[in-house]
């Protein structure tokens, strides 16, 4: 037999045993394989004993991605991109969750900035989007925390997005006046919520982070602009009106579901605090059933600090956050029900930073039993400075 022929046989039989293992696996995992838009990875979808919901089996340039499944009781804290990119910085925030009862983590892909964190390689998000080196080893980084078994929720800047609004201006909420693209009053620039090219790079930036390991994507600023001269502003996609936002923010969040729940992405959407007991839009196009019915999870930034004085007759809410936040999952979770949607999808974001009062161990457990007292057991907190109280979390 000639040597070409020898080496035909032997590249033959490796081709074989990879295909048969991959078939081996799948018939395992009582799933199915597929593989990405470029062909290099195999994904094994099915029913997993283990709390590993998602299995991917990587080349050999490609780490293997596995995700959590969603736990019973999430208990998040928020952590900047940069606190997630620094070695030194962040051991501090995860030895916090690894020692207490928190059990998941909320790390930023894109903020208000509209940089995405770490590199893609996605011709469509490199177009479109920047990036800015902040979390340079996200693999080892997850891998990490999933061995710790901690959730990780990937945060999403959605429409307030000021480098792609720089990159499109075309697709940026504009003045009325010139046509000139509007800023609030930080100067942060916005993109219009009507924009479909917008809302397929926000579906397309979820699919990507989620396949490198994201164990569920939280979408904020999904809403109209709340502040600045909002008399000289005009919407060129939406052309939004008072009356029209709740059904603009309804058609994408529509949108969003079909895109990542066939894919069995578990989402979720921050939403302002007041949304909870005010059942017009604010303005903003929010409006609590409206965005029910397509995420897993409704996370209302109930922040006692950001009531306005005298709400529910109190002088200063900053300073009762048990009846605040009581109040507040009364009515939502009233309203859910009524709208026949349970009220387990109530997951807040509580405060864990000092506005409008310094914030005790004390006062964070009492905005957790106003969560408990209204049969709901997840929240996540949020401390912009990621300095969070130690002695508002039961050690484990």
């Amino acid at each position: 037999m000639s040597k070409r022929r020898q080496n035909l046989i032997v590249v033959v039989g490796v081709v074989f045993l990879l295909l048969a293992g991959a078939w081996a696996l799948a018939a395992v995992f009582g799933g199915s394989v597929e593989y990405d838009r470029n062909g290099k990875k195999v994904a094994i979808k099915g029913k997993a004993k283990s709390s590993v919901a998602t299995v991917a089996v990587a080349t050999n340039t490609e780490p293997v991605v596995t995700h959590l499944k969603t736990p019973k009781a999430v208990k998040a804290i928020y952590m900047t991109s940069w606190i997630a990119g620094s070695k030194n910085l962040r051991p501090r925030l995860i030895d916090l969750i690894d020692r207490t009862e928190l059990n998941a983590v909320v790390i930023d892909i894109k903020d208000y900035t509209g940089l995405i964190a770490f590199e893609i390689d996605n011709p469509a998000i490199k177009k479109l989007g920047s990036f800015e080196k902040r979390i340079t080893d996200l693999p080892a980084l997850i891998a990490e925390l999933h061995r710790k078994n901690i959730y990780v929720i990937g945060r999403i800047s959605t429409f307030q997005d000021a480098s792609l609004a720089k990159k499109r201006p075309d697709l940026a909420v504009k003045r009325a006046s010139d046509g000139a693209v509007w800023r609030d009053r930080k100067g942060i620039s916005w993109l219009d919520a009507g924009s479909k090219e917008a809302w397929d790079y926000t579906v397309l930036l979820a699919k990507e982070s989620y396949a490198l390991g994201f164990d569920e994507l939280n979408f904020d600023y999904i809403r109209f602009p709340s502040d600045g001269n909002m008399r000289d502003i005009a919407y060129p996609f939406s052309h939004a009106t008072e009356s029209n936002k709740p059904d603009v923010l309804a058609g994408f969040f529509k949108y969003l579901s079909s895109q990542l729940h066939p894919l069995g992405i578990p989402i979720s959407a921050d939403l302002f605090g007041m949304v909870c007991t005010n059942y017009d839009d604010l303005g903003i196009g929010q409006v609590l059933e409206k965005a029910a019915p397509y995420f897993d999870f409704i996370a209302p930034m109930v922040y006692p600090s950001h009531y306005p004085t005298g709400y529910m007759g109190i002088k200063k809410p900053a300073l009762s956050p048990y009846a605040v936040i009581n109040h507040n999952m009364k009515v939502a979770a009233e309203r859910l029900e009524k709208a026949s949607t349970t009220r387990a999808k109530l997951r807040p974001w509580l405060q864990d930073f000092d506005l409008g009062a310094d914030y005790t161990a004390e006062m964070i457990r009492e905005e957790k039993r106003a969560v408990y007292d209204n049969g709901l057991n997840s929240w996540m907190m949020w401390d912009p400075g990621n300095h969070y109280t130690t002695g508002a979390y039961d050690s484990i």
